[in-house]
């Protein structure tokens, strides 16, 4: 059974809160964390409404040198945000920066208000996962071959150096459950595939769709490290325990957190990524659930 590592998403905003409560929110939790986690995540979002948001990779570049035991990743980029041969440079840079600390996530983008807010074309999804195609290319190309060139639909690169170029490899992590297009993509190309705050048997039934899209790509299912992001509340009083009726909480007392993400594992799943509502939850977290999984 796969070894499980742990990692914490971030908040980027917090309604009716300055962006200072956050930041401070964030190192709080981050100061709590023990063994088994490894990993610190971020969104990629510009504005929810009028809310402040935290920018993706400036925050990831300062949480890198703050917290030099974490690895950091996006989950996801959206690949319209930014040109893809700028975003290659400056993902190479980090990883070098970093000592290879970076997971590189990177989606489709899907929020059309802030599309709109911030002037980036909002094309239909068709387009829009095409575009995340060629971004991969682009990406990979300018990773491997000095120089890079790659032609696609959207993205082109002509004779591009990215140099130095990352040593060790990034891992380049694709996010959703689109089972005709974006499975398809995971397939082809990711190293990582995340989805997120679904039912163990729902995570179960996007894995058989990826299984037979790697089938048809030929490629190794094996090779596709998988991980799940959702919410976590733990409580000893199950009364105290918050849960959504719209998203899946990773959520009840220690043991009944313990007995859910070992059915994950029992599927694959070795890399958990969680939102946290309140420190004290994440406190009985790191005290109670970890230590089984260590």
């Amino acid at each position: 059974m796969a070894a499980v590592e742990f990692g914490l998403m971030l908040r980027q905003n917090d309604p009716g809160h300055p962006l200072q409560e956050v930041i401070d929110f964030n190192r709080h939790c981050i100061e709590e964390l023990k063994a088994g986690f490894t990993t610190l995540w971020l969104e990629d979002h510009l504005q929810v409404g009028a809310t402040d948001e935290l920018e993706c990779l400036t925050t990831l570049s300062y949480l890198a040198a703050q917290y030099p035991q974490f690895k950091i990743g996006s989950l996801v980029l959206s690949q319209s945000y930014r040109n893809p041969a700028l975003l290659a440079k400056m993902a190479a840079n980090l990883q070098i920066l970093t000592g290879g600390r970076l997971i590189l996530g990177i989606g489709a983008g899907w929020k059309e208000d802030e599309y709109k807010a911030y002037n980036y074309p909002f094309p239909a999804v068709k387009t829009r996962m095409e575009e995340l195609e060629d971004a991969i290319h682009v990406l990979r190309a300018l990773w491997t071959k000095q120089p890079a060139t790659y032609t696609g639909h959207h993205y082109q690169v002509q004779d591009a150096y990215c140099i130095p170029q990352p040593d060790p490899a990034i891992p380049l992590l694709i996010g959703g459950g689109g089972e005709q297009r974006t499975l398809a993509i995971v397939a082809r190309y990711a190293d990582w595939w995340n989805f997120n705050s679904c039912t163990v048997e729902a995570y179960g039934r996007k894995l058989d769709i990826l299984r037979q899209h790697c089938e048809k790509a030929g490629r190794n299912f094996s090779d596709i490290k998988l991980s799940y992001l959702s919410t976590i509340s733990v409580a000893n009083d199950s009364a105290r325990v918050k849960r959504n009726p719209d998203k899946h909480f990773i959520a009840g007392t220690p043991d009944e957190i313990i007995q859910e993400l070992e059915q994950f594992r029992a599927i694959g799943v070795s890399h958990f990524m969680f939102r946290i509502l309140d420190v004290e939850s994440l406190r009985l977290f790191v005290a109670r659930v970890i230590p089984h999984f260590l």
